[in-house]
């Protein structure tokens, strides 16, 4: 299987916005790939038949990524249908509704940093640890395996008055990205990141303003939100051999701003 492909992808959080785009762009590239989803299964299954009517091959798994055994479960499932996990685009995340810091509580913040960050962490690990026990190896190093993940541009901003603590999650990530690219680097294991901005996706209307790349437009120096298709395109290369030089880097996809 593995002669006949690029590999076998999960793309977590990909029912819908960047992670579908993602799922659907890998699957083109002769990926095999795993949608995976928390609780939308009809959208996840959309992304899946589409994936297969084009050809590709692909699952879905319904996994809570911020729990540890749903994630051991997760990649059980996919290497007894697809095989061995090579390629891991951590992009499973929640925005919640716009607020300051000093009216957020400590229930949600907990929750903001278990969602996006412990998830990437609790994925990261298990992805290092089944390719490290799998027959992969040559030599002690991988022949192209690699990690993208999905932070964002408030990391470098701080999003201040709306999404602090989203900013501050997606901080994280860029910690853990830079940190768990020179641990793997022996391995053969590249560990990127993309930071997207102003993308006209349905998590704006989960914080509280469908709207918001619209009204921000014009503050954007290419003077427009991007699409998914934009940051999906972005992460592919990363995982690709084209990119086989590459690790602990950030590609910033925010129209300039």
């Amino acid at each position: 299987m593995m002669a006949l492909m690029n590999g076998v992808a999960i793309v977590t959080g990909a029912g819908r916005g960047i992670g579908a785009a993602t799922a659907k762009l890998l699957a083109s590239r002769d990926y095999a790939v795993c949608v995976n989803y928390l609780n939308d299964h009809v959208s996840a299954e959309a992304v899946v038949m589409q994936i297969r009517q084009a050809g590709g091959k692909a699952i879905a798994i319904k996994a809570d990524v911020s729990k540890e055994n749903d994630v051991l479960a997760l990649f059980e499932r996919v290497e007894q249908t697809l095989g061995i996990v090579t390629h891991l685009v951590n992009n499973a995340g929640v925005l919640l509704p716009q607020s300051r810091l000093v009216d957020l509580d400590a229930a949600r913040f907990n929750q903001m940093m278990q969602t996006n960050v412990t998830s990437c962490f609790l994925c990261s690990k298990t992805f290092i640890q089944r390719l490290q026990s799998s027959d992969l190896l040559a030599d002690g190093t991988l022949f192209n395996s690699a990690i993208v993940n999905v932070s964002s541009a408030a990391a470098r901003t701080g999003a201040p008055f709306e999404y602090i603590d989203y900013a501050a999650s997606k901080g994280a990530m860029d910690s853990l990205t830079k940190g768990l690219s020179i641990e793997v680097a022996e391995l053969g294991i590249r560990v990127n990141s993309v930071r997207p901005g102003f993308i006209h996706t349905q998590m704006h209307a989960d914080g509280g303003e469908p709207e918001r790349v619209s009204r921000l437009a014009p503050q954007i120096p290419l003077k427009r939100g991007g699409t998914p298709n934009e940051v999906a395109n972005a992460i592919a290369w990363l995982l690709s051999e084209d990119a086989s030089y590459v690790t602990g880097s950030f590609i910033d996809l925010a129209g300039g701003k």
